[in-house]
């Protein structure tokens, strides 16, 4: 599902901006061979599975992977197979596990990195490469994290985030009051019956999907860059959140849609223009030196301002 620029809102706040999925909304976007998504996670899985692939001790997540499993198996059955058990199958990569055996004739690097992750992980290593989605277990009776499979990430660790509370995760983000408040009530909200889905964005000079901080450097705007210049090498990241349920877990897997665009193929004419300059020029102080934008907003802005 595209980026609804209905989340493009002004004045900018941090906050958590839910709203319930239509019955029959897709959650998951199968993947393919060649895809930008696929090619980076495998980067990820095979040099940097440890920093992607993260869990709590003793956590089981079986229910969780079951759950997974049956809701890509039911919404896309062209894409992903499960008998229920032990056989998982991405049909559009070639690739499939029967318990912790590999097997496949699909492309040979997909086969290499699942055989080289670790045995317990390498459900989620298929899943993580079969879909564009990234994935966490959020538990609703703790409101925590205890199991995280995030190849692209925004600029945070997985492994700085996996076991602890939704409030203490949120902690470092700016102007986030909000979010905080609402931290134990969202958790057991989205750990319900009902599905949820939230959009987040931002404009980086970094066109990349995988943003970890120990593999990527802090995003830095060319200083000298007129404002044509800026907005070359501007990229508008977003990403779709969406909560599926786990049946009788009190918990939910969290699913991450990243996605990355040329910010003059996005901002074509007012219509997504005037929302991200009214959005950009009420972002806090706090909020501009979070996103890396305190130097850019205004170039940014008088781009903005100048479309059609």
């Amino acid at each position: 599902m595209p980026f609804d620029f209905a989340a493009v809102t002004a004045p900018f706040r941090m906050q958590p901006g839910l709203r319930a999925l239509a019955p029959g909304a897709a959650q998951l976007t199968p993947g393919s061979p060649g895809d930008r998504a696929l090619r980076e996670k495998l980067a990820v899985l095979g040099s940097h599975a440890e920093q992607a692939l993260v869990a709590a001790a003793g956590f089981d997540p079986a229910p969780a992977l079951a759950a997974l499993c049956e809701h890509a198996a039911r919404e896309h059955p062209q894409a992903w197979r499960w008998d229920g058990r032990e056989h998982l199958e991405a049909l559009q990569l070639g690739w499939s596990l029967q318990g912790d055996a590999v097997h496949g004739d699909g492309p040979a690097e997909i086969g290499r990195c699942l055989a080289a992750l670790p045995a317990p992980w390498r459900a989620a290593g298929l899943l993580s490469l079969a879909f564009a989605e990234d994935f966490a277990v959020i538990d609703g009776t703790t409101g925590r994290i205890p199991w995280l499979a995030v190849c692209l990430p925004s600029h945070w660790s997985p492994q700085d985030k996996v076991g602890r509370h939704f409030a203490e995760v949120h902690a470092p983000v700016a102007d986030n009051r909000l979010l905080l408040t609402a931290s134990d009530h969202l958790a057991r909200l989205v750990t319900g019956t009902q599905r949820w889905e939230r959009f987040v964005w931002t404009i980086t000079p970094q066109p990349q999907l995988d943003m970890h901080p120990l593999r990527v450097a802090k995003p830095a705007w060319p200083e000298t860059a007129d404002v044509d210049a800026l907005a070359a090498v501007a990229t508008f990241r977003t990403e779709r959140q969406t909560f599926i349920p786990v049946p009788g877990a009190g918990q939910a897997i969290f699913t991450i849609h990243v996605e990355s665009r040329p910010l003059t193929q996005v901002a074509t004419g007012a219509g997504e223009a005037a929302p991200l300059h009214a959005a950009l020029a009420s972002m806090s102080d706090a909020v501009l030196a979070y996103r890396g934008l305190t130097g850019a907003r205004d170039r940014l802005l008088d781009w903005l301002a100048a479309r059609p």
